[in-house]
């Protein structure tokens, strides 16, 4: 509740509104509501109520809630704290913590434990929780049990989740290219409905769930996750995700994504929501093989070669037959917008392209030879070879040269297409960035213990999966943190969290909490990462 003075322009007048705030559900945003009380006198301030029906003949300003102060410890307690600290910074940098109390304002310190639990003690399975939690200093500051922690992910709605997404991506969302990429999780359930066999990208042979991850490049932090059956392919997941962005309110997005996702329709969909990409895609593209013909000849030269990177680069301009189909109309839009096209070759992957064409040739020939043949095949061998077979000499095999210079003439080449306009180095160092989602995958799964969910529920999925996003947060902003420091030449991240982890702190009734001693590497630490060292408070 606020007050609010507003002069009514027409009489001069100033008026006093008592005004509250709430969240719209259906519009997303947050609404306010005013409730006239009186005229304000202009030089004393005082507030007259007024008459008519608004009236408040005794009205009296609302007492604000007493500030909290330090909380009160109802027994003593020596525990670990430097490594939770720590953590605790994290999430007042990242306003993590300031949006999970918003959106979650009964479990957000649970759900803080857990997620700092994930991260200190690698690997180690949820069920060891409260070991932990006897002996370090941690939000929630009790146990959580295995029956707790259950309750605890099946109580995450989803629209609490959707919150969560739009008040981080208004944070982070200026300026900002997302990676976005997918991940296969194995799982042993059969009452899980997404748990399908699809394309396994660990070639792990049980059926699957799939994860959607979208990171901010230049933040180098997750913003958005989504779970999607294991037998849906990548391709098809862009139309889903461009509804999800603009139904959080996200409307100026780009997205950097792999050729796994190219699609005629995903490229149309994508300038059909205004939103700016960079996408890898194949050289046999007709598009991309007429454009890299015109300059096949002219940019491997020394003035088109990037040291840092060792290749030859060019940007060519060129037009995208864009079409949108108006059901509304019964028609189909068309036209043409401008896309750039980034090609790139390097030489030694030309040389081991063409070196593991030759050994695939050797080999098919030798099976052609020896009577072996292999049926799936046969359509290469028609590709490759003149075969001549007489009574007398038998077989003969001679190499279609035709066939193998046209299979060589684009090895060694890649392509990026987008449709803004950028340096070549800029759009690849861009592109390589995209692995931050893929070490991500590789710290949920291997960090955070996610290789199995290990749960019998889609809610309870659903929530742990949420809980594990969290962690994800702080990890990556930590790692970016340990990068910029360089750190990592002298911690690995275990390593730096268990020499934080062995500070201590004292609970005392009736005292403020004491911190043990943090000795000078330490300080450096902490202050390497642009946080204060912790102190008595």
């Amino acid at each position: 509740m606020a007050v609010v003075h507003q002069k009514d322009k027409r009489s001069g007048i100033t008026y006093a509104y008592e005004a509250t705030y709430a969240w719209d559900k259906e519009k997303q945003q947050s609404r306010a509501r005013r409730t006239l009380i009186g005229r304000v006198n202009p030089e004393t301030g005082e507030v007259t109520p007024t008459d008519g029906r608004m009236k408040r003949a005794s009205w009296k300003p609302k007492k604000q809630p007493p500030k909290r102060g330090p909380e009160p410890f109802s027994e003593h307690r020596r525990l670990f704290y430097g490594a939770t600290y720590l953590l605790d910074m994290i999430g007042e940098q990242t306003s993590v913590a300031e949006d999970l109390r918003q959106c979650f304002p009964n479990e957000y310190e649970q759900i803080l434990s857990i997620a700092y639990y994930l991260l200190l003690e690698d690997k180690n399975p949820l069920y060891r929780f409260e070991k932990w939690a006897a002996t370090h200093r941690h939000p929630f500051k009790k146990d959580i049990t295995s029956q707790r922690s259950s309750e605890l992910f099946m109580g995450i709605t989803e629209d609490a989740v959707q919150r969560f997404f739009r008040l981080q991506g208004r944070r982070r969302m200026n300026d900002e290219y997302w990676a976005y990429d997918t991940t296969s999780f194995s799982s042993f359930s059969e009452t899980l409905k997404q748990v399908q066999y699809g394309y396994n990208k660990e070639d792990d042979k049980l059926p699957q769930f799939n994860l959607a991850l979208v990171f901010g490049q230049r933040s180098g932090l997750p913003f958005y996750y989504r779970k999607m059956a294991g037998n849906i392919p990548d391709v098809k997941t862009v139309k889903t995700l461009l509804a999800n962005f603009d139904g959080i309110g996200l409307r100026k997005v780009k997205v950097v994504m792999d050729k796994g996702f190219f699609s005629i329709d995903n490229i149309n969909g994508l300038m059909k929501e205004r939103l700016k990409f960079l996408i890898s895609v194949k050289t046999s593209l007709s598009l991309i093989r007429k454009e890299l013909d015109r300059v096949y000849d002219d940019f491997r030269t020394f003035e088109h070669y990037n040291e840092d990177y060792q290749l030859y680069f060019t940007t060519v301009t060129c037009d995208w037959v864009y079409s949108q189909e108006r059901p509304y109309k019964g028609d189909t839009l068309e036209g043409k917008r401008r896309v750039y096209i980034h090609l790139y070759y390097n030489i030694d992957r030309a040389a081991e392209d063409q070196k593991n064409f030759d050994r695939r040739l050797m080999g098919l020939k030798q099976e052609i030879l020896s009577g072996k043949r292999v049926p799936e095949h046969e359509n290469q061998y028609k590709k490759y070879f003149l075969l001549k077979e007489t009574p007398i000499r038998g077989i003969r095999v001679t190499v279609n040269e035709d066939a193998v210079t046209k299979a060589k003439r684009y090895y060694g080449f890649f392509a990026l297409l987008s449709n803004e306009k950028m340096g070549s180095i800029e759009a690849l160092e861009l592109y390589r960035n995209k692995d931050v989602t893929e070490k991500a995958f590789g710290d949920l799964k291997e960090r955070l213990n996610m290789r199995r969910t290990l749960v019998s529920s889609e809610q309870g999925l659903n929530g742990k999966l949420f809980v594990e996003f969290i962690a994800l947060i702080y990890l990556s902003y930590l790692k970016k943190q340990m990068q910029q420091a360089h750190l990592f030449k002298d911690y690995t991240m275990t390593g730096l969290l268990d020499k934080l982890d062995i500070i201590e702190c004292f609970e005392r009734p009736g005292c403020k909490l004491q911190v043990g001693e943090v000795l000078d590497k330490q300080k450096q630490i902490f202050l390497a990462l642009d946080i204060p060292p912790p102190s008595s408070s």
